[in-house]
């Protein structure tokens, strides 16, 4: 598109060469800037992307610069109004998902799996709100056939926006969980806004559902669209489920009568159930199953921090999966923890922080997680800040507490060895990923 055509398009006034051509994706990081892109000045609370527009092939923003600008009054609105403009020129299928838990890793299945049956663009990591969600949607062009978009909320309204600048024809709710309960106030609010994203889809749509969580699947009332539903006893289901010795599940993934190996190249059993999602949502957009299992058993992590895998020069193993926390993530990764440990009989080692945005029932949450840590035998509780101290209480036996990072880390490098198993989680407030990248210094590598 033209600047002219931009400012016609969001309401603005081009400052600069009106013929001037974008060909590449808007971006918001002047250090990831893109050739030919439109780079999207935003005044922030501490930084005003203006300072760092000089140079850009073309801006999008509130006051004139030096470079080609087409000036509006509000750079993020703009750019919504520009994602829903090129959305609608899309020649292509667009998949929505939300969910408490879940979202990046299904997105980064149902993303290579999609891309074996065509051009396909997905939210990268989790620019899955206001701002990177009309990025992602601005990284497609006329060639793009799938189009996956994670969506996230704060809010009720949240998501039926999201869904104003990209209509899904598929969409897919994992779960109703407990992350984000503090600004939400209950379950059912959460529900509410979850559910928004199948009121988006058209009659002609495709609802996937978590039957296996009863708020999830209560929502095939609010949908004209067709439902699928995902599950062990779902339409799309799972059967048959075994771990190797690094927590990797080997399963049957089934639809329709017909059922087909997989075997996951991540860790944890909570895997299964982000690939059946996947796969349901592939299933709805036309993929063979045959197809959809071959790309689940060789998709790979696409999304840092989750569940990553390290060996140390000494055999040591660190799962790194510090990007995000709640009560039912912490849950799963500790399943997976107590799993690598058993079936190569090491000693397994938690190291926790705070979940964060849990609200008034903060503390007996993590109560709840160190009770948990208990139930399935981690051999040693390393607890990391004081908002994480009632995973101390409910482990109920000796627990290293520990004031922060640096402390957590000096102990853990001082006491873990070679015949450890580590996980570090957190929520990603907490940044406890430096504990991981300290524990791997001596010489690391992805675990085979």
């Amino acid at each position: 598109m033209t600047l002219q055509e931009i400012a016609e398009v969001v309401g603005g006034t081009v400052h600069g060469d009106p013929d001037l051509v974008v060909d590449a994706p808007a971006f918001l990081d002047s250090r990831k800037a893109e050739p030919g892109g439109l780079f999207v000045a935003v005044v922030g609370e501490h930084v005003d992307g203006h300072e760092y527009a000089a140079g850009a092939h073309a801006v999008l923003g509130s006051r004139p610069i030096g470079a080609p600008t087409v000036v509006v009054g509000d750079p993020e609105t703009a750019l919504a109004a520009l994602a829903r403009h090129v959305a609608r020129r899309l020649d292509a299928t667009v998949l929505a998902l939300t969910g408490s838990q879940g979202k990046t890793g299904t997105k980064d299945y149902l993303a290579q799996v999609l891309a074996a049956a065509g051009p396909t663009v997905a939210t990268a990591g989790s620019f899955n709100n206001e701002l990177g969600l009309p990025l992602t949607v601005l990284r497609a062009d006329a060639g793009t056939e799938f189009l996956v978009l994670e969506m996230g909320a704060r809010g009720i309204g949240h998501i039926a926006f999201l869904c104003e600048i990209a209509r899904p024809s598929i969409a897919a709710v994992l779960n109703v969980g407990t992350a984000h309960l503090g600004e939400f106030g209950s379950r059912e609010a959460i529900a509410i806004a979850k559910g928004e994203i199948v009121e988006a889809l058209p009659s002609t749509g495709t609802a996937v559902l978590n039957v296996d969580d009863e708020l999830v699947a209560a929502m095939r009332a609010r949908t004209s669209a067709t439902v699928l539903t995902f599950g062990a006893a779902g339409d799309v289901a799972w059967r048959g489920v075994e771990l190797d010795d690094l927590g990797r599940p080997s399963f049957e993934l089934g639809h329709a009568g017909e059922w087909r190996p997989v075997r996951l190249t991540q860790s944890g059993l909570h895997q299964v159930a982000n690939a059946t999602a996947a796969a349901a949502m592939a299933v709805a957009a036309g993929v063979p199953l045959a197809t959809v299992a071959s790309a689940l058993s060789t998709a790979t992590a696409a999304s840092p921090m989750r569940m990553e895998l390290h060996e140390r020069g000494d055999g040591l193993l660190v799962v790194n999966d510090a990007y995000n926390a709640n009560p039912a993530s912490m849950t799963a990764a500790l399943e997976a923890l107590v799993a690598i440990g058993a079936r190569r009989s090491r000693r397994t080692v938690a190291v926790l922080g705070e979940m964060r945005e849990l609200g008034p029932t903060s503390y007996d949450e993590h109560v709840g997680v160190g009770r948990t840590a208990a139930d399935l035998g981690v051999d040693l509780l390393v607890v990391v800040g004081e908002g994480a101290a009632g995973i101390a209480v409910g482990f109920g036996r000796e627990t290293i507490v520990t004031a922060g990072r640096a402390e957590a880390l000096a102990w853990v490098r001082e006491n873990a060895s070679g015949a450890d198993v580590v996980l570090v989680k957190a929520s990603r407030g907490a940044a406890l990923e430096t504990i991981a990248e300290g524990l791997l210094v001596e010489g690391d590598g992805t675990a085979p």
